[in-house]
């Protein structure tokens, strides 16, 4: 009740709050409140600007954009939030085994993570799509699997604080094993800065997925992505301007929305961001 409380009292966090629930609505019920289908070629319609038929314009195929942004936000939060809980779950166990167990194992698991940091996290991603097939689940999957570290080195921090507290020392008199520690009783009292770190990470998969649909490398047509849309329209960026103004838009909300939240959840769970010790 008292975490409600304190959202309710962040008007930041709790817009963030709102533009994401409406974000994951839309992409939830896209089959039922877009106008058109979204891959519906129209000759007759091509490049029309936004008009009570066709709020959004249409692009240079006569496809509705409003229907197309609708579903694009079904791929956003979809790539978004698995791709999230992928770097999530590595760099947690990483995190917390490096943490629990220290010394060698710390050293070798940090290094290791210190390797990863040094290549550049998009310029690493380019080169692994640009190997396999372009696809929905690869750009999770690459994601997922180059965005943990950040994770890791926050679990570790707070593995290191609660490793010597009370009631894991208890459980290791009762004789739990290091598994059970680790899972039951740390990883859940770590999760805190876990929550803040994977909303403001949803933001940023959302905007390396569009990065990579626009560069023709991601989410592959006909599937409509905000990046793939906003490819369409460079091209007519002078006589069709609704076709990079609608998704960039959707694009810009959408992280907004998440980064809000993400500072707002930190503000909240962290007592120190308010000023108390």
């Amino acid at each position: 009740m008292r975490f409600f409380k304190a959202l309710a009292a962040n008007r930041l966090a709790l817009l963030g709050l709102v533009i994401v629930v409406v974000v994951v609505l839309v992409a939830v019920w896209a089959p039922f409140i877009a106008p058109y289908d979204y891959a519906k070629i129209d000759p007759n319609a091509v490049l029309m600007p936004p008009s009570w038929e066709h709020p959004f314009g249409t692009d240079q195929l006569g496809r509705d954009v409003l229907s197309r942004v609708i579903w694009g936000a079904r791929v956003s939060v979809e790539v978004g939030v698995i791709s999230v809980g992928i770097a999530v779950v590595i760099g947690t166990v990483i995190g917390a085994v490096s943490g629990y167990y220290g010394g060698l194992v710390d050293s070798v698991l940090m290094r290791f993570v210190d390797i990863m940091l040094c290549f550049p996290t998009f310029f690493l991603i380019l080169a692994v799509i640009s190997v396999l097939e372009p696809s929905i689940v690869n750009i999770m999957v690459v994601i997922g699997l180059t965005s943990w570290m950040g994770v890791a080195r926050l679990v570790r921090a707070e593995v290191l604080s609660l490793k010597e507290r009370e009631f894991v020392l208890a459980a290791k008199v009762m004789g739990a094993g290091d598994l059970r520690i680790i899972f039951k009783h740390i990883i859940p009292n770590a999760m805190g800065p876990v929550l803040v770190a994977a909303t403001l990470g949803v933001g940023s998969a959302i905007l390396v997925e569009s990065a990579l649909s626009f560069l023709g490398i991601g989410v592959q047509p006909p599937t409509p992505s905000w990046g793939g849309i906003l490819a369409s329209g460079k091209d007519n960026i002078e006589i069709a301007w609704w076709l990079s103004f609608f998704p960039g838009v959707a694009i810009l909300v959408t992280v907004l929305g998440y980064n809000l939240l993400g500072e707002g959840l930190r503000d909240i769970l962290d007592p120190r961001m308010r000023g108390v010790e």
